[in-house]
């Protein structure tokens, strides 16, 4: 299973594989009043995602979409709260009016999201290979679609996907997918071509991590060193100490 990302709906996966996605807030013109309304309603809407409180949320979210139903992010938002409650129609029905709003890539995931949930592996490949077209330089889209490729039994087309995200982002954990996918398919060459190269990479990071960490102690050294002493005047005598 791909680890946890920080995501923006602050929760893991929302029970999926990969993170939904979501386009900030914009803010048009509007009269003053108007705005701190809708401020305090994305608020309300923000934290009651974050406390787990989902009818909150639901209601804000509507209540935004009452007065500007064009609001993708709205719609993009509300989406990601249906899915993280299993209403996956509601949800996909969220996400595309949101898309059909804002032509953008997350709604578009998050719609493959939800089809790679529920086993529309077809569907769910689509919407990947279109988010790609749109911002192929996402690692997570790449590893959403290998998942995709790998339950539709495209396992060539899944390890080129997986191999894309590990070159925008050499990461073990991509490795070592690409290795399931090799052991499953009791491919012996190239498991053990994939175990050397997931060695390699742990060895990169780890020296990494230790120039990072030799640079934080100079650093610490260096800026003791420079740090001004305070000089002792020792008193003379029959002078009084202060």
């Amino acid at each position: 299973m791909v680890a946890v990302f920080v995501i923006l709906i602050f929760s893991a996966y929302l029970a999926f594989l990969f993170p939904f996605e979501e386009k900030e807030q914009k803010v048009e013109e509007k009269s003053p009043k108007y705005t701190a309304q809708m401020k305090k309603l994305w608020q309300i809407a923000q934290t009651s995602m974050k406390e787990r409180k989902p009818f909150r949320a639901e209601k804000a979210l509507l209540t935004i979409l009452k007065f500007d139903e064009k609001n993708a992010a709205a719609y993009n938002r509300l989406g990601i709260l249906y899915a993280k409650g299993q209403k996956y129609d509601e949800a996909v029905e969220c996400f595309e009016i949101a898309q059909s709003l804002d032509n953008n890539p997350a709604s578009i995931h998050n719609v493959g999201l939800i089809y790679l949930e529920t086993g529309a592996y077809e569907k769910a490949e689509m919407a990947f290979l279109q988010a790609i077209e749109l911002e192929g330089d996402v690692p997570a889209r790449f590893i959403a679609l290998a998942k995709a490729e790998e339950k539709l039994g495209k396992t060539k087309k899944a390890v080129e996907a997986l191999e894309n995200a590990y070159e925008l982002d050499p990461n073990v954990n991509t490795l070592r997918q690409i290795l399931a996918i090799y052991e499953n398919a009791d491919d012996e060459e190239a498991t053990l071509a994939t175990a050397a190269r997931i060695e390699e990479q742990i060895m990169k990071d780890n020296a990494v991590k230790a120039k990072k960490s030799a640079k934080s102690v100079v650093k610490k050294v260096t800026k003791t060193a420079t740090k001004p002493v305070r000089k002792i005047v020792k008193p003379h005598a029959g002078q009084k100490r202060i």
